[in-house]
């Protein structure tokens, strides 16, 4: 399958994600690898101006890695992950938003 978009993980994103067992970990990166070829809400979604998330709910808890596009190179097309973080509910913290842009400003100015 084709795959509409590349990940790369920033500093905060991959340590995130290595602070992780391995189950969580794998089950999180499966989901990011799916969401590369399918449209599919439940696991990429927008959620505020330019942030979107990956989502995994993986043994009672919603794993999230918030990211924004890169389209800047005419060859491919980039998703950034600027972070991540586990909780309970389904909506997503300001703060973690507010974090997400500043990243995503950035990751702009030194590009």
């Amino acid at each position: 399958m084709n795959e509409k978009f590349e990940v790369l993980f920033l500093g905060e994103a991959r340590e995130y994600l290595l602070g992780l067992n391995q189950k969580t970990r794998e089950k999180i990166i499966f989901n990011i690898d799916k969401a590369k070829v399918l449209n599919d809400p439940k696991l990429f979604k927008k959620l505020a101006g330019e942030i979107w998330e990956f989502r995994t709910l993986y043994n009672g808890l919603q794993h999230r890695l918030l990211a924004f596009w890169d389209k800047t190179d005419k060859q491919r097309t980039l998703v950034v992950a600027t972070h991540g973080f586990a909780k309970k509910t389904d909506k997503v913290p300001e703060k973690e938003v507010l974090k997400a842009e500043q990243l995503r400003r950035q990751y702009f100015e030194q590009k």
